[in-house]
């Protein structure tokens, strides 16, 4: 751990953020993203690696392959469960150098000139919500994996 690193303090649980935990092994945490108290874009989601690594090519095989399978049961767990039409899966690592990706949904009616991974958040249709809205999204989801299994 990295002690001046945001989301290995998330790991460790010593910061609170948005919805609630919806998958966790030893290689990879998935929750919800927070917007600080502002509300939330509902279905945006942190694929988080656990070990502190700044960069995709940073990742050993095993965990590469823990995250490229979470990362594909997450975005069909936001289609069939929050009826996303596409899903946009963004690593930037610009902001905060622990490798993280971002999966965020476009919902059906979002006008095309919203498409795109940050401009869904202006969307006129943009479903937001408080942090009650969001665990409620994370339960889904965290069902969705449960019932349908991880390795499916």
């Amino acid at each position: 751990m990295q002690e001046d690193c945001f989301i290995c303090k998330k790991h460790k649980g010593l910061i609170q953020t948005a919805g609630e935990l919806i998958y966790e092994d030893e290689y990879v945490y998935v929750g919800h993203i927070d917007s600080g108290g502002k509300p939330n874009y509902l279905g945006h989601i942190m694929i988080d690696l656990k070990r502190h690594a700044p960069t995709l090519a940073d990742m050993e095989p095993e965990e590469a392959q823990a995250f490229g399978l979470i990362m594909s049961r997450v975005s069909k767990g936001l289609k069939e469960c929050e009826g996303a039409e596409h899903i946009y899966a963004v690593v930037s690592g610009n902001a905060v150098p622990h490798l993280h990706m971002h999966l965020v949904p476009r919902y059906p009616g979002t006008p095309e000139e919203y498409w795109g991974p940050f401009a869904v958040y202006d969307s006129p249709n943009a479903r937001m919500g408080d942090d009650g809205e969001a665990i409620h999204v994370c339960r889904r989801i965290r069902s969705f994996l449960e019932d349908g299994g991880i390795n499916d």
